[in-house]
């Protein structure tokens, strides 16, 4: 359980809605208290080991053909089955898509704290929030990271509640996302031996 000297300083950081971006640009010289992780907590980390280990790597452009949609399925359930997961390419999300999405959360984070405050939030009910940490209060530790989280899905929320930075590309971004998803849960679905549409329509994957 956190002293009242951490949770102090917790609430101090949290407050100032700048997060880890704010400390960076009031050219902090050593990290706060309040990231530093415990000596024995470090002791379960993964050690560095000599495997030779590649990622599966799935092409997705066969798709169109029966012989290519065999192929990735077969490819998919392998991948599933071995390693937990996969990478895909010419899976159709646009390099200028990924790019502009980047773009525009680059753009987000370097705006002013007044321009991001307004979406500076812990209230999980608001589709979309800005914070550090979403478990600042409760984890032993914090990570030096920000998250601006936007809950595309079902349908994207309206356009003022999201960022002007991100206004535009978001929800295109969040559409190609979808679609690849879509394609995906149906090899998935085919890989374990069910009809195409069954994980996307029957355990509602893509609401997520």
């Amino acid at each position: 359980m956190a002293s009242d000297h951490r949770l102090g300083a917790l609430k101090a950081f949290d407050d100032t809605k700048a997060g880890v971006k704010g400390l960076v640009d009031a050219g902090v010289t050593a990290v706060p208290a309040i990231f530093h992780h415990a000596p024995e907590s470090l002791n379960d980390a993964p050690h560095h080991h000599d495997h030779q280990f590649a990622i599966p790597v799935i092409d997705l452009a066969g798709l169109a053909t029966p012989f290519g949609r065999v192929s990735a399925v077969g490819a998919v359930k392998a991948a599933a089955e071995t390693v937990g997961f996969f990478h895909v390419v010419n899976h159709g999300v646009p390099e200028a898509a990924l790019s502009a999405m980047l773009a525009a959360l680059r753009g987000f984070n370097e705006e002013p704290v007044d321009a991001k405050a307004p979406y500076h939030t812990r209230d999980d009910g608001r589709r979309v929030r800005y914070h550090s940490n979403f478990d600042l209060f409760q984890s032993p530790a914090a990570n030096w990271r920000d998250t601006l989280y936007m809950e595309m899905a079902p349908e994207p929320p309206a356009p003022e509640e999201i960022p002007p930075a991100c206004r535009t590309i978001a929800p295109e971004f969040a559409g190609l996302v979808q679609g690849l998803g879509s394609t995906l849960l149906g090899l998935l679905s085919e890989a374990l031996g069910l009809r195409q549409g069954h994980l996307e329509e029957h355990t509602q994957c893509l609401r997520g």
